[in-house]
């Protein structure tokens, strides 16, 4: 809990990018990640997938056509949030039944859910959501 009373941590640094909805948002919402933040090995790469699958969810199923999406990036001390902000008012549901093996789909939240120390769904002002993800990360994370 931080000074003000508020449970969320306090973020000392932040940065946020707007993408198109378009595929190629996806690469590029890992390539800031890569270079704002600093992160390698393991935490990198689950960082970049959970990027990843958020950024997707939002394409596939948040904005109307022709709205952008915002990816933000906090750092506090130990942690790294990542936010994905999109127009659609769609909450994502995790699937309650296994997917079947040929299903090209619907394994990501249970991989957000998995992989992430905490994961949750938030209103944003105006109309859609922002969905996130919290991981604990040692060092200095960066974001420059």
């Amino acid at each position: 809990m931080n000074l003000d009373g508020d449970p969320r941590p306090r973020y000392d640094r932040s940065v946020t990018f707007r993408f198109p909805r378009h595929p190629r948002s996806v690469p590029r919402a890992r390539d800031a990640l890569r270079r704002c933040t600093g992160l390698t090995g393991d935490t990198a790469a689950v960082a970049a997938l959970l990027l990843s699958e958020l950024v997707t969810n939002a394409l596939r199923h948040g904005s109307p056509p022709g709205r952008q999406i915002a990816v933000t990036l906090h750092r506090a001390e130990g942690l790294l949030r990542l936010e994905v902000e999109d127009a659609g008012d769609r909450l994502p549901l995790p699937r309650t039944a296994e997917p079947d093996l040929d299903d090209e789909c619907g394994r990501g939240l249970a991989l957000v859910a998995a992989l992430a120390d905490d994961w949750g769904v938030t209103p944003r002002r105006g109309p859609g959501k922002c969905v996130w993800v919290s991981l604990k990360v040692s060092g200095d994370t960066g974001l420059t």
